[in-house]
């Protein structure tokens, strides 16, 4: 092993801990970002060399992971019926913006954003029109007849949204009704498996999930969430149970990024970085004196 083998340890290094502050910045900046869910750099060391005798020395480090913590975040109380929070492991399904229903759950993209509005088109969406789906795994749109004057069940807005994510909405003539399914006027009493509720996904390995912008997940392949439709029978996973899995209404679920942790793993990270640079410039200078020798 050559001195100039302790100046790639020390690169190696170098290299990890700037991406490892990408990681920390990444998570200060998203830290007033709803449903956000922060990361962690995984460092593991490099395959080590023999130098006899049974002896080995590492090579450095390196990256063997940024891990996707999934930790419950604090929830906000707001004005708006549409905001609504997670309690539980679950996530929402959403669709494409335009898109049509979203036949299996490993094709929706997930969520803990629970920021949603009703747009002009009577699609509950997200703030970018992504499209909220329901437990038959269609986008939720809620009915209008589009006759002048109003009929019964003519969507004017949403009143309440249940622990269970049933959605109860108030039409142009003041009557109640909960919504059945998409595109079609509401019932007057709500009905399990008759009446499609806010749909949930529960990945068995969240950890699994792919980051894809926009507080968005996407399925991967070992998130463990099957290949399989939505179901809207009682007690499906697609449904949140109202006891592990919970629907909270008037709330947002916050960044869970601790600002106190970030700040003391910047710190170290920088201590790191600093300590890598030192191996380098040491093992600098001890080359220089071994070319001394000559003189």
């Amino acid at each position: 092993m050559s001195i100039t083998s302790a100046m790639f340890t020390g690169v190696s290094g170098l290299l990890a801990n700037a991406e490892g502050i990408n990681v920390i910045g990444n998570n200060l900046a998203n830290v007033n970002t709803v449903g956000f869910k922060d990361s962690r750099m995984v460092f593991s060391d490099m395959l080590a060399a023999n130098i006899g005798n049974g002896s080995q020395i590492g090579r450095g480090t390196q990256i063997q992971k940024v891990d996707n913590v999934f930790s419950q975040g604090s929830f906000e109380t707001t004005g708006s019926v549409t905001d609504i929070a997670l309690q539980g492991n679950s996530f929402f399904a959403l669709g494409k913006p335009g898109g049509n229903a979203v036949v299996n759950q490993d094709k929706a993209f997930l969520t803990r954003a629970g920021a949603f509005s009703v747009d002009e088109t009577l699609n509950l969406v997200n703030p970018d029109g992504y499209q909220v789906l329901d437990s038959t795994g269609a986008p939720i749109k809620f009915f209008d007849s589009g006759i002048t004057p109003p009929t019964a069940g003519d969507f004017a807005q949403i009143t309440k949204i249940d622990s269970s994510g049933a959605i109860t909405y108030q039409d142009k003539l003041g009557g109640i009704f909960f919504y059945s399914t998409a595109g079609v006027v509401g019932t007057a009493a709500f009905t399990a498996n008759t009446n499609a509720v806010l749909a949930v996904v529960n990945p068995p390995n969240p950890s699994g999930l792919e980051k894809v912008g926009g507080s968005l997940f996407l399925v991967g392949t070992n998130s463990g969430v099957p290949s399989a439709a939505f179901s809207n029978a009682a007690g499906s996973v697609n449904i949140a149970n109202g006891t592990s899995d919970k629907i909270f209404s008037n709330s947002l679920e916050q960044s869970n990024v601790d600002m106190a942790a970030q700040f003391v793993k910047m710190i170290l990270t920088q201590r790191a970085y600093s300590a890598n640079s030192k191996t380098i410039t040491t093992a600098d200078e001890m080359t220089q004196e071994a070319l001394n020798l000559k003189r």
